[in-house]
């Protein structure tokens, strides 16, 4: 068999929900870091290996599908002091632009839209590979990863430390693992 070429990897790919993570971290008490996810989601790409500034992406998550490992703490996150699942139930994600960086990596820009506030993000991506899975998919993987400012979508609450500093960091790092499937 042998490899498809870039135009048969060109098309619309769905991401596999079941092989793809969209994580973040921030950190905690200033020593430690908490790893989350949101585990509800949906998202399409409509990738151009021929010229990858031509790709697109949009993915929607469910914002009380938070995990972080800490039943209490995801609770306290889909509240009004972070998230508000309730008033704004999903975050979306929808690219504006994408440049080449080299032949594995590209930026893609494009709008986060969190607790109602759309701002712009960069996602550094890495391109790790394609392949047909054992039930003939045709499958595109990519690694991902952006810093955004918490602050910057309204989310602000945070505690003060008796020695100083706070509870959480401004600074969260986004964390994609991604497998999608052409449709």
């Amino acid at each position: 068999m042998t490899a498809p070429t870039v135009t048969e990897l060109s098309g619309t790919y769905a991401l596999d929900a079941t092989h793809t993570r969209l994580g973040f971290t921030a950190r905690h008490a200033m020593v430690t870091k908490v790893r989350g996810s949101f585990d509800t989601f949906e998202g399409t790409a409509q990738l151009d290996f021929q010229d990858p500034t031509k790709s697109t992406a949009t993915v929607s998550f469910d914002i009380a599908s938070i995990s972080t490992g800490q039943k209490q703490r995801d609770e306290h996150l889909r509240t009004n002091d972070f998230f508000d699942a309730e008033t704004y139930p999903k975050g979306e994600f929808v690219s504006t632009g994408v440049t080449k960086v080299n032949d594995d990596t590209f930026e893609m820009v494009g709008d986060l839209t969190l607790k109602g506030v759309t701002k712009p993000i960069t996602i550094t991506w890495e391109h790790t590979g394609t392949a047909t899975d054992p039930y003939n998919n045709l499958r595109a993987g990519f690694e991902g990863r952006a810093t955004i400012n918490r602050k910057d979508w309204g989310i602000t609450y945070n505690a003060a430390l008796e020695a100083g500093g706070v509870m959480i960091s401004d600074k969260i790092n986004l964390e994609f693992d991604v497998s999608a499937i052409k449709g």
